[in-house]
């Protein structure tokens, strides 16, 4: 499994200088350090590594201040390796697929910490011109996804089409939600599997040429969750950092393209209606 620890080019880095310049300026001094140790925190790799680490890092910078934490952001290569790294427990933080956090609920017990308070939905998009009008035009079609697991794209997409208006797709992974838009507007698919938050980062110009065919059922958020080895004071820590962050309108602006604008504390209790969904059959363990 490779994991990055650093990224030195980061897009947009003087729009995130002058945010943590905000913050610094009106915020308290950070807590004294409350627990000895290093702490990782995972990114499920929803965009490519520069734009992830240019969202990541300096909100991961302000949390470190804040809490007085050595917390260190790590970032596979590929969402095989992350999900494999979920699975085998080697986060102390992590930043996943709600269904992931399922799915490794036994094995794992990641305990859900944050999570956006708006609710994430699921989408298959086609070109605004496309001659696919209804779901049932989709039946055999080539679907892109980021990767067969991300729960909205492609889990939950796929159940709805299958269980719901009997439609099958194939699916091409595409790797990020990115691609994913950019694979249907340049025509290399009919249809993609998104969501609606990951859409609406994408370049105004994109977003026009792009048309939302079908939108799945509201699911709690991606939570920000914790391994139970990590103490119950530093779980606590993080949660109370992230909630104070997107409290302030600095603050908001580094949680913005997470995205988790409005952060809002979370558990186990908000996901554990997903288990009856039937996702189980769509999951694909994934090679490295």
């Amino acid at each position: 499994m490779s994991l990055l620890h650093e990224y030195t080019h980061r897009p947009g880095r003087r729009r995130s200088l002058s945010v943590l310049a905000a913050l610094f300026a009106g915020m308290a001094l950070p807590l004294p350090a409350i627990a000895a140790g290093t702490y990782t925190l995972g990114v499920v790799p929803q965009f490519e590594q520069r734009k992830l680490f240019a969202i990541w890092k300096p909100l991961v910078d302000e949390l470190v201040r804040r809490t007085g934490l050595d917390l260190k952001l790590e970032v596979t290569l590929s969402v095989p390796e992350f999900e494999a790294a979920v699975e085998a427990g080697s986060f102390d933080f992590v930043y996943a697929n709600p269904y992931h956090i399922l799915k490794v609920r036994d094995s794992q017990g990641y305990i859900p910490l944050v999570r956006d308070e708006e609710p994430l939905r699921g989408i298959i998009v086609v070109r605004k011109d496309s001659p696919l009008k209804s779901v049932k035009d989709l039946d055999g079609k080539t679907l892109a996804v980021p990767s067969p697991n991300a729960v909205g794209a492609s889990l939950l997409a796929r159940a709805d089409l299958e269980r719901l208006h009997g439609v099958r797709v194939q699916m091409l992974n595409v790797k990020t939600h990115s691609s994913v838009y950019l694979h249907v507007l340049n025509g290399l698919t009919e249809a993609g599997g998104g969501v609606q938050k990951t859409l609406a980062e994408q370049a105004p110009a994109i977003q026009a040429q792009l048309r939302v065919l079908y939108t799945t059922r509201d699911m709690p958020s991606h939570p920000v969750a914790a391994h139970p080895r990590v103490p119950p004071v530093v779980r606590d820590a993080l949660r109370q950092a992230l909630l104070a962050i997107g409290a302030s309108p600095a603050g908001k602006a580094l949680l913005d393209d997470v995205p988790m604008p409005r952060p809002v504390a979370t558990s186990l209790d908000d996901y554990l209606p997903m288990r009856q969904w039937g996702l189980e059959k769509y999951w694909i363990a994934e090679r490295k």
